[in-house]
């Protein structure tokens, strides 16, 4: 039989346990305490991924002055040569990748562009090279510098966040619901007259350069870094982010393409604007084939976006800047004075 315990020993014992109330304690203390710190993280990981972006564009704009500085050209936003749809001669992505490091692709690939939008034509070496290329599944890799860490679309996916400016171009969508044609139209409504530029072909479908609003369209349309934008660099977006799983170009995987959604994007269409829900959307009107809402520029990042700038400058855009004062940033030739965003 064991001796009663001494009368210190239970003093000892009793001081050193635990109630179940001072354990409960304890546990809504580290939960406090885990609740302030995740945000904190949330924070710090989001800073890296903007961070991540805007050294992304960059490193883009570099490369178009590059290819500025070798081809006095800014690269196409798109080309289909001879005009021909069938005819796909890459995106800007394909014809900057001897910039980004990525000249053995490049050559692989082969584009070919001709003078007055003239090139191969079918059973010509070059026709088509971007699509013969890419129709082996082994070639469609990701771009190295082609994806925004703060989108979670399938990071497997070859596509590329950063789209080429088409300005305050028009986009009318396939959903009969299309909210913001009116800042397209210089010509006749409101509030756009007096804003520096006229009504232009719906989403910049043109080879004639003095019908693009801003720098970029898929067709093709020769840019030059001096001529082409009077307004300035510092004044002018060339390139900004969008999200695959707004735009439905995008979602065909292929930043390789002229029609590959890497040109699609317009001012008209407010930053950060939902269009996400696939087709025309449960109401039949936002969704990601609407135009009028996914050729817009939108990102994961709180409360705007990322953009390159003509003179190599990356800067975030708030989502509540002025919609007059996007316009003018957008498009290359308004001759206005944009003010502050």
């Amino acid at each position: 039989m064991q001796p009663p315990l001494s009368r210190l020993s239970r003093v000892v014992r009793r001081i050193t346990a635990f109630t179940l109330i001072e354990l409960l304690v304890v546990i809504a203390i580290i939960a406090v305490l885990i609740g302030l710190l995740l945000p904190a993280v949330q924070k710090v990981r989001e800073a890296a991924a903007r961070m991540k972006c805007q050294a992304n564009l960059k490193q883009y704009g570099i490369a178009l002055h590059a290819y500025f500085d070798a081809n006095n050209s800014l690269p196409p936003g798109g080309y289909f040569a001879n005009g021909d749809w069938g005819n796909d001669q890459g995106s800007w992505l394909v014809w900057t990748l001897p910039m980004m490091e990525q000249d053995n692709m490049y050559k692989q690939i082969g584009p070919r562009k001709g003078p007055s939008n003239s090139g191969p034509t079918p059973g010509q070496p070059g026709y088509n090279s971007v699509g013969v290329y890419f129709s082996n599944p082994a070639n469609r890799v990701k771009l190295p510098t082609g994806r925004c860490p703060s989108d979670d679309y399938d990071p497997s996916a070859t596509v590329s966040n950063y789209i080429g400016s088409m300005g305050p171009q028009c986009a009318v969508g396939n959903c009969s619901y299309n909210p913001n044609q009116t800042y397209c139209d210089g010509a006749s409504q409101p509030p756009a007259p007096g804003w520096g530029y006229t009504v232009s072909p719906d989403h910049g479908n043109s080879t004639n350069s003095s019908d693009i609003r801003g720098l970029f369209n898929r067709l093709g349309a020769p840019m030059t870094l001096t001529g082409s934008v009077p307004d300035g660099g510092s004044n002018t977006i060339f390139v900004g982010e969008s999200l695959p799983s707004h735009h439905d170009h995008l979602q065909q995987n292929q930043w390789w393409s002229s029609n590959g959604g890497n040109s699609h994007a317009s001012t008209i269409v407010p930053i950060n604007t939902k269009s996400d829900p696939p087709g025309c959307g449960p109401t039949g009107q936002i969704g990601s084939q609407n135009w009028n809402l996914s050729f817009g520029f939108k990102s994961h990042h709180t409360g705007g976006a990322n953009f390159l700038f003509g003179d190599g400058a990356v800067r975030n855009i708030n989502q509540q800047v002025n919609h007059r004062t996007y316009q003018l940033l957008g498009c290359r030739n308004d001759d206005q004075v944009p003010g502050d965003y």
